[in-house]
Order: C-alpha cells, then sequence, then structure tokens
C-alpha cells in the first residue's frame, strides 16, 4: 500500500478546505439596514462581511463612513437615495450635486454598481411622491451619462409587492389599476436602460395574516405538495417563487418581457408580537437557510428556469429603533455584538468579539475531520 508525500496530503486538505468555503460563499446579497444605536462601526462590519464572503451589499443611504470602511475591498454596493430627495431630483444640477457629493468620491476604490432611487414609493398615498420617481431617476441617470459612469452604476428603485393587483395564479399577475399610470413608463425607462425591476417580497407577511389559509411549509421552502398554476400547469413549490413570477406575468401584460425581477428584500424575524404569528427563530432559521440553499443551487423560477434568482436577504442585524410591531426590529441575522441570532450555516463573526468555546470546538472539529479524511484517503493512494 502506498503513502502519499506531506505535499499531497496539504493539497488534499486546501481543496476540501477551499470546497468548505466555496459553500459558504454563494453570491447572496445583504441589506445593512442602521435604524439603531447599538450597531458595531463600519469598518467592523466590513470584517464581518468579509469573513462571511458576502460580497453585495445594499444600504438605505449612501453613507460617507460605510462606503469609506469598504474601499479596496469586493464588496459591490447598492445605495440609496433616500425618497425626501426625489421631488428636487428632476432638477439636473441638484442630481450632479448629490452624486458628486455621495458616489464619485468613493469610485473606483468602493465598488457601487446601482443606485436605488426611492424605496417602496408606490405604497404611500402621496400622488406628488409617485409623480417624482421617474423624473428623478431619468434624472440621476443622464447625470451618470454626462459623467461617463452610466455603464458601470444603473439606476432602479425598489418596490413593495402592494404593487400588484392580483397575484394568483402567478400567470394572472397584473399591477393595480391606480399605479398603471406611474408603472407603464417606468418599465420602458428599464428596458431602455437595461436595469432590473426590484421587488420587496415578503411570504412572512402572508403566512401573518392568514395563517389558517397559507401552509408554513410553503412559504417556508420545506417540503409540501405546493400548487399548480391552472393557466401554464407549472408547479410552485414555495410562495415566494410565485410571487416573482407574477410580477413577470405583470410585467408581460404591460407589453414588457425584457426586464429582469430581482428582489431587494426578503426575510423572516425571529420575534414578533403575540398577534405576529409564525415570528420565531426556528421559522427564521429554516426560511434563510432553505433560501440560501437554493441560491447556492442557482435556481430559477418556474417561469424562468434558466434566470438564478437574485436576491437580497433582510437584514443583516437587528435594529432596534426601527419603529411598528416587534418583528421589525428582529430581521437580523446577527446581533448587534457579532452574535448570530440562529444558524444558517454562516460561519463569521466581528473582530474583537470573543468567538464561544462551541464555535471554536467545531471549528476544532472540523478541521480534524479534514487532516483524518486526508489521511484515510492517503493510504489508499
Amino acid at each position: 500500500m502506498a503513502t502519499c508525500s506531506i505535499f499531497q496530503a496539504l493539497l488534499l486538505f486546501l481543496t476540501l478546505s477551499d470546497l468548505f468555503v466555496q459553500n459558504l460563499s454563494i453570491g447572496v446579497g445583504i441589506n445593512y439596514g442602521q435604524i439603531a444605536d447599538n450597531l458595531p462601526s463600519p469598518s467592523r462590519v466590513a470584517s464581518l462581511l468579509t469573513s462571511l464572503n458576502i460580497s453585495r451589499v445594499k444600504l438605505y443611504d449612501a453613507d460617507p463612513n460605510v462606503l469609506l470602511a469598504f474601499s479596496n475591498s469586493n464588496v459591490d454596493f447598492i445605495v440609496g437615495l433616500g425618497n425626501e430627495y426625489l421631488q428636487s431630483m428632476a432638477d439636473p444640477i441638484k442630481a450632479q450635486n448629490w452624486i458628486q457629493q455621495y458616489v464619485t468620491p468613493h469610485l473606483p476604490q468602493t465598488k457601487i454598481s446601482c443606485i436605488l432611487v426611492g424605496n417602496e414609493v408606490f405604497y404611500s398615498n402621496n400622488t406628488q411622491l409617485k409623480s417624482s420617481l421617474l423624473p428623478a431617476m431619468q434624472s440621476i441617470y443622464h447625470t451618470l451619462v454626462n459623467l461617463g459612469l452610466d455603464k458601470q452604476v444603473t439606476v432602479t428603485t425598489a418596490h413593495s409587492l402592494t404593487i400588484l393587483g392580483n397575484s394568483y395564479p402567478p400567470s394572472a399577475g397584473t399591477f393595480r389599476e391606480d399605479l398603471a399610470q406611474y408603472i407603464q413608463p417606468l418599465l420602458n425607462f428599464h428596458a431602455q436602460i437595461n436595469s432590473p425591476f426590484l421587488i420587496n417580497a415578503y411570504p412572512y407577511f402572508a403566512y401573518k395574516d392568514n395563517p389558517g389559509q397559507v401552509q408554513l411549509e410553503y412559504v417556508l421552502f420545506q417540503p409540501n405538495q405546493g400548487m399548480t398554476d391552472p393557466i401554464t400547469n407549472l408547479h410552485y413549490d414555495n410562495m415566494l417563487y410565485a410571487q416573482i413570477d407574477a410580477v413577470y406575468s405583470a410585467m408581460k401584460a404591460m407589453g414588457h418581457t425584457d426586464v429582469e425581477v430581482k428582489i431587494s428584500e426578503t426575510g423572516w424575524p425571529s420575534k414578533g408580537d403575540t398577534d405576529e404569528a409564525g415570528a420565531t427563530p426556528e421559522n427564521a432559521e429554516l426560511y434563510n437557510g432553505n433560501l440560501l440553499q437554493r441560491i447556492q443551487e442557482k435556481q430559477g423560477t418556474p417561469a424562468k428556469p434558466s434566470t438564478p434568482v437574485d436576491i437580497y436577504v433582510f437584514a443583516l442585524f437587528n435594529e432596534n429603533l426601527k419603529p411598528g410591531p416587534a418583528s421589525e426590529r428582529n430581521y437580523g441575522l446577527y446581533y448587534p455584538n457579532g452574535t448570530p441570532v440562529y444558524n444558517i450555516g454562516l460561519q463569521g463573526y466581528l473582530p474583537g468579539f470573543d468567538i464561544s468555546a462551541s464555535s471554536n470546538n467545531a471549528l476544532s472539529v472540523f478541521s480534524f475531520l479534514i487532516i483524518l479524511m486526508a489521511s484515510l484517503i492517503c493510504e489508499h493512494l
């Protein structure tokens, strides 16, 4: 029986270790909200995301402290331009001033690939705000063109799923009639500049509102009978994919099959008020863990099987100052002190945080198993 060299054993160890790391680096995006008074510094967050192999981050503003902390990293940013700016952004001078203040100082050291102009604008009852959205997006885009940045930075906005008037079955998805006057020209603009249509989609809301009607397994990506679209005969085993395809159908009804749908937010709270059914750590772990598995497999939806679903999970941290029910403050994958709220397979930690003995033991066991596997395989080489 031949024995392998130290070099062969080391090479095998590195290969197996690399497979483990690749399993964690799954291309998921993360929402980095900051409505809290106890969050770690941006530089520590940068180290955490590096340890997690997460390379796509969505902000709700263009915080210069965050963008500076991620200089010379591989992290790609979506930055946000808040709703409060929309009405003024139609002015090209103000649009240029905003970009030159918040975006260009960080290029190219920090990767910024998208500007999110407004968030869930059509969820509001403010007609002036709704009317301001497209002109603001156009003004920001034309400024990027003038600055020669339009090839590296795109422009879009994010919508609540409430923009749908009908979502069942997915093939019958339509936008609300009262929003058609805004969405039709918006889709034309997306197609013109080749930018994605972003949706904030939360199957949790559907379950919370109707726990007796909505099957928990269906919203958590757990084994279930699912549903079959009676028009297309396509089978759905989870609600999120059905929601995405409903948006595709709604766009098709407006004459567009040339705009990609991406999920700018989705997640599940680990805690809620007494009337918030399903908000538990166990369900949050199942939802996000199963979702990450599907992202890793590069799955597409039944209607778009060859287009991997592009998702930004909400959110990196629990945010203790968010208003509303308890669930709003408990969507985070991590507590602000750097400990995971639950385990979904992401192994990362904040610098300066004392990793628990159990985490060290887990890493030691993993290293031991790798070495043992290498030894056993070497014996048979």
